[in-house]
């Protein structure tokens, strides 16, 4: 199968729980814009008005339980959506996009963590996404520390936040996999450091990347 284009202006955030991804999104947004740079953040499940309703009826623990098979496929509704109506135009007009979470969630979600065949979900990115990010920053973390962290935030957990351990270690075991056999375009991030460290190192990240563009 031919490999999806990239575009060296997208670069997506990726993690399990309480790696701290919105502190990276920040600095690597205040770096580009500092740089000049016209700059789009956005999120997945979400990113438009449409695909934030699919993410409530993802991860409203008050809804139905979705089985696998439905989310996956809410997960590409709403991915289709966010591509159509905020990644690809801002890529088109020069602006850079800094998106938390995008298609390789669901190869560690749904697949790893799940169990759903990985050969679907490049089926599913082939045919309604079409597009990889230029850069994506793996921010790997320990289960148990980064389950510690978000049971500080002091909110109610979200249908998937819910999950047990085992579930988040496939899904570390998946995203870990997966910079392994893409290292052109993962770069892993120790994220069980302080978060200024990781964000730091993030923004040299982003700067080593910017260079090569």
């Amino acid at each position: 199968m031919t490999p999806l284009p990239s575009h060296a202006h997208f670069v997506s955030l990726e993690g399990g729980e309480g790696a701290g991804k919105t502190t990276v999104l920040d600095a690597l947004r205040a770096t580009l814009q500092e740089d000049g740079h016209e700059v789009v953040c956005s999120r997945e499940p979400g990113g438009t008005p449409l695909a934030e309703m699919i993410r409530g009826l993802l991860l409203d623990p008050a809804h139905e339980p979705a089985s696998a098979d439905t989310e996956l496929l809410l997960m590409f509704a709403a991915r289709a959506q966010h591509m159509h109506e905020t990644i690809a135009p801002a890529l088109a007009r020069g602006a850079w996009v800094l998106c938390d979470r995008f298609t390789d969630s669901s190869y560690a979600y749904q697949g790893a963590g799940r169990g759903l065949d990985p050969a679907w979900i490049a089926e599913l990115e082939r045919r309604v996404v079409g597009l990889q990010p230029g850069l994506t920053l793996l921010l790997d973390i320990d289960v148990a520390r980064g389950r510690e962290r978000t049971r500080g935030r002091d909110l109610v957990p979200d249908r998937i936040e819910s999950e047990r351990d085992e579930f988040f270690e496939r899904v570390r075991a998946g995203y870990r996999a997966r910079a392994a056999a893409d290292p052109a375009r993962f770069r892993v991030v120790d994220a069980s450091r302080p978060a200024r460290e990781v964000a730091a190192e993030a923004v040299r990240l982003l700067r080593e990347w910017k260079s090569r563009t």
